[in-house]
């Protein structure tokens, strides 16, 4: 029976691929990682900046607690991404551009997974007297590096937190590239790729405009200049 259910909902999710849309488990996935990003960021920012005290601990408990609820979601993410159909839109044409959404979605990963592990570590490097949670309603636990030595544990904690910071900056830097380059498929190609993982937002009528004809210049303008080094890292 089981087996059954898990078949029908991946069938479900196929009919959604096949039409170049995603499912709304991908779509609740995304939008809901979206807005913890965006919340974890801000509070990161804002917490920093405060005093010792009673509103800094609060914040870091919020944040704690966001961080194992992001590592479960992008656990869960991976694996609905892994095991249900792939979406094939417009993003996925021979080009650039593809490789450039590829690359982009391996960075995105590469820090939804190493923010939460990295904040993890350093909880269980030197804050090992602090309790984690998933939502407040089960137990999270520490790492095991209860039995390292103090150095050990002060040299984790100095990596990991390098590590967050430099994973936060790429995140942040990222979020800007990717809001505009889904507004491009949207506003200049036209196509189909921010309305599969937007359906509310109606999708413009496909039909050549100026400003994909400007576009396509400045494609054809780059690629003149850049083709000598393009040659060169051919020949190497």
């Amino acid at each position: 029976m089981i087996d059954r259910l898990i078949e029908n909902i991946f069938e479900w999710a196929a009919g959604h691929a096949d039409e170049g849309r995603y499912s709304p488990v991908a779509i609740v996935f995304h939008w809901t990682m979206a807005a913890l990003v965006m919340f974890q960021l801000g509070l990161g920012w804002w917490m920093g900046r405060l005093p010792a005290g009673e509103r800094m601990q609060a914040a870091y408990g919020a944040h704690y607690l966001v961080g194992v609820l992001m590592l479960v979601l992008v656990l869960g993410r991976v694996g609905w991404r892994l095991f249900a159909p792939a979406v094939i839109n417009d993003a996925d044409k021979p080009g650039w551009e593809s490789t450039a959404a590829h690359v982009t979605h391996y960075v995105f990963y590469t820090c939804l997974f190493g923010l939460p592990l990295t904040g993890w570590a350093m909880v269980s490097a030197t804050s090992r007297e602090t309790e984690l949670t998933l939502l407040n309603l089960a137990p999270w636990p520490l790492l095991p590096f209860g039995e390292l030595s103090h150095s050990t544990l002060w040299t984790i904690e100095a990596v990991a937190e390098w590590l967050h910071w430099g994973l936060a900056l790429s995140l942040a830097a990222m979020i800007p590239i990717h809001v505009g380059a889904a507004l491009k498929h949207h506003l200049i190609d036209r196509d189909d790729v921010l309305h599969g993982m937007l359906p509310i937002l109606p999708q413009r009528p496909r039909q050549r405009t100026r400003w994909q004809r400007r576009w396509r210049a400045l494609e054809r303008q780059v690629a003149s200049l850049t083709k000598p080094l393009r040659r060169r890292l051919r020949l190497r």
